[in-house]
């Protein structure tokens, strides 16, 4: 075993040769293998990157955006190049959010391990970080930046450019008074501590230090009554905000002496209001909090369409990747489309399309292998099955032999679906099947997938279907006849699939049948085989339907699709509203009584990031709140446009909404970079139910296109909520 000495003088060594840079084979497929050149930026928190032909092009990555990294062949790609490059050379790096993981192949054993290793170390030092330490390296990244000759200090030409680096337009008389202000030591260029003066001076936020001393008494400092004060009246904390109030003293303030009299500085107050517990999410409704024992129908289920694909539906890669993302995301509901394969192996792709061809039973086998890692709760498996009688034989072995015991086949008669609770680590196939042979000596199903539902010129075909397959189906495909004859004749176990356009009908003609239709049977949803770049309907309709099963995929109505799920414990199961689940009692979303008066009070921004990577270029932001729900609750509106600051924009400007159904609301808040003359560019959003949010003083973090964050921009708001 090696000596902590020697850890740390190995980890020394991985940093310092990742500084260095190296060459890495980025690894796409068998064909498409490129080098580019990688390496660590000084701040220990930053991976910049080219192509092998490039000049100084470098595009960046943080290591906070890594979720994990994998050696050896643990992605389709490397298994790919398993012959070409040993495992011990191979390496992925797995990344949070929406974003496709990066395969690496180094030029030796021993650079893959410095990289390996390093991003580990790397990952687990930001994940320790305390609140104090994190502003600390904030403040010596920036001094970094700045420091262009890297002297160890900042003259005023290299602080401008700072300042344009952060996204601040400043006029140079305001810019040099701040930095003759923190220049004590008369040497007209900025030192260590001096810099951290002239840092704070910049982000001073006069906005938090009117509220901070609104609310101390001495002017300096909140003792614990104040800011319990603070926590009743504007935050609407209730019974345990005394002792709450200390434990954020503990927690937050930077001053072992202020923290030792139970006080807390501007400085702390300021760590919590940008920490989690000062954001908008409720954090009691982060972790599990839902009754778990009802019937299936009475939830939301978080699911994927065309799970296997990288890209779009026509022509993109097929791969287990995609699979592997999916379940990491908390989805529990994956889509594997069958079609027959050479050598009597069954294969999955987008039929009649150039998407590429994956095995069935690399599938199953990645479906076993992540399918409880985000949640415990069951997962369907949605089987479009293509297959001829031999392969479907083949299907049938493999879901048993790898699946084992997390297979669940047991159909037993039911007034109702089980429970997620009931069904925890449990894997549920939906697909054809019959009773039993008696009803269909032929074996034969009709054909119930997508592009029959979506031609109803054509006639249904008769399909052929395998015994042994249909014996491991829980949840049959049918077809849909009618919402009578599903009230007086299905099984629980039975469950539709509707194309968005055939569902808007429904929900427009027979509105209250639909939604009582949902309190009984699984429903799932697709897009249009026409959105060929995957691109998806907006579901926030459906969900007001109670359809349970939507299948998202990108851009805004992902970001509305990951808003619902993130609340539970990211179970990938979120409980219907009681008025979306009760049978004795019709839905109608256009009468409701009552209502809740919204008040966002949109204050100002932190941070925000670039949109154009040019020393000259800085953002005009301005923020949309956007209200998804019943169409009586949809609406959208904005601020105006603050020019060229995105380092601490200040809009002060009240938006107001109505809100009659919160219990179906989705709030989405955008910030854009304004654009005379031509449309605007995306920032940041950041989408929450509306029952998850936290009332008061609140910090909004953003996240990119993707859903991964962008710590630390954010904006800051005030939030009321009352009753009507």
């Amino acid at each position: 075993m090696e000596s902590p000495q020697t850890c740390c003088e190995q980890g020394h060594q991985n940093l310092e040769a990742m500084k260095a840079g190296m060459f890495l084979r980025k690894v796409k497929s068998r064909t498409w293998k490129r080098q580019r050149h990688y390496k660590l930026q000084e701040d220990c928190k930053t991976i910049a990157y080219k192509s092998s032909w490039a000049i100084n092009s470098y595009s960046t990555f943080s290591i906070s955006d890594v979720e994990a990294v994998r050696a050896g062949h643990q992605s389709e790609a490397l298994l790919s190049v398993a012959d070409e490059f040993p495992a011990d050379r191979c390496f992925t790096l797995v990344f949070r959010g929406r974003r496709g993981n990066l395969d690496l192949v180094a030029e030796s054993t021993k650079e893959a391990q410095a990289w390996i290793q390093g991003i580990g170390a790397l990952m687990e030092n930001m994940e320790n970080m305390d609140e104090s330490t994190k502003l600390d390296q904030w403040i010596s990244d920036w001094f970094s930046k700045a420091d262009l000759n890297k002297d160890g200090r900042i003259n005023f030409k290299e602080a401008k450019k700072l300042l344009k680096m952060m996204n601040v337009d400043m006029n140079e008389e305001h810019a040099s008074s701040l930095f003759k202000m923190a220049d004590k030591s008369k040497s007209e260029t900025l030192e260590d501590q001096e810099f951290v003066e002239f840092y704070k001076m910049l982000t001073e936020r006069a906005e938090v230090l009117d509220l901070f001393q609104d609310y101390s008494s001495d002017g300096q400092s909140l003792s614990q009554c104040d800011l319990e004060e603070f926590l009743r009246e504007e935050q609407l904390e209730g019974e345990g905000s005394y002792e709450h109030a200390l434990q954020l003293i503990d927690r937050y303030e930077p001053s072992d002496t202020a923290r030792m009299n139970h006080m807390m500085s501007v400085d702390g107050f300021l760590m919590y209001l940008t920490s989690p517990e000062g954001s908008i999410f409720n954090p009691e409704r982060q972790d599990l909090f839902q009754d778990m024992s009802q019937p299936l129908a009475h939830y939301y289920i978080s699911s994927s369409h065309n799970t296997y694909l990288m890209e779009d539906q026509l022509k993109g890669p097929s791969s287990v990747e995609a699979y592997i993302q999916a379940l990491k995301r908390g989805c529990r509901c994956v889509e594997v489309d069958c079609w027959n394969g050479s050598n009597g192996e069954p294969v999955v792709y987008h039929g009649h399309t150039l998407t590429s061809k994956i095995l069935l039973k690399d599938v199953i086998t990645t479906i076993a292998n992540y399918a409880f890692k985000a949640s415990e709760y069951p997962l369907i498996v949605s089987i479009e099955n293509h297959c001829s009688i031999e392969q479907q034989e083949v299907m049938a072995r493999y879901f048993r032999d790898i699946l084992g015991d997390m297979l669940l086949t047991n159909t037993a008669d039911s007034s109702e679906l089980p429970s997620p609770e009931a069904l925890k680590r449990k894997i549920l196939l939906k697909g054809k099947k019959f009773e039993n042979e008696s009803e269909n000596p032929t074996g034969e199903v009709s054909d119930e997938d997508e592009a029959a539902e979506m031609n109803k010129d054509s006639p249904k075909l008769q399909q052929n279907l395998c015994k042994e397959l249909s014996d491991l189906i829980f949840c049959k495909s049918v077809h849909f006849h009618s919402f009578e004859h599903s009230r007086t004749s299905a099984k629980p176990n039975e469950m539709s699939s509707f194309s968005e356009s055939k569902a808007r009908k429904y929900s427009k003609e027979a509105g209250s049948d639909f939604v009582l239709h949902n309190t009984r049977q699984l429903t799932r949803v697709y897009p249009s085989g026409m959105r060929t770049d995957s691109s998806n309907y907006c579901p926030v309709d459906m969900w007001n339907m109670g359809c349970q099963i939507e299948t998202q995929l990108m851009w805004m109505e992902m970001d509305l699709n990951d808003g619902l799920f993130t609340q539970n414990g990211c179970s990938g199961y979120i409980l219907k509203p009681e008025i979306l689940c009760k049978r004795e009692r019709l839905f109608n979303p256009e009468k409701r009584d009552d209502y809740h008066p919204l008040l966002f009070y949109v204050i100002s921004g932190q941070q925000l990031p670039k949109v154009k990577q040019k020393a000259w270029f800085i953002v005009d932001p301005l923020v949309r709140v956007e209200i998804f729900g019943v169409p009586l609750d949809q609406a959208k509106q904005e601020t105006k446009h603050i020019d060229n600051n995105g380092f601490n924009p200040l809009w002060n400007e009240t938006l107001q909404f109505t809100i009659h159904t919160p219990e179906l609301a989705l709030v989405r808040f955008v910030v854009e970079d304004y654009d005379k003359a031509s449309r605007n560019d995306f920032i940041g959003q950041y989408t929450i139910p509306f029952t998850s949010i936290q009332p008061g003083y609140r910090h909004v973090h953003l996240l990119s296109k993707d859903g991964t964050s962008i710590h630390p921009s954010s904006i800051y708001v005030h939030i009321k909520i009352t009753e009507q």
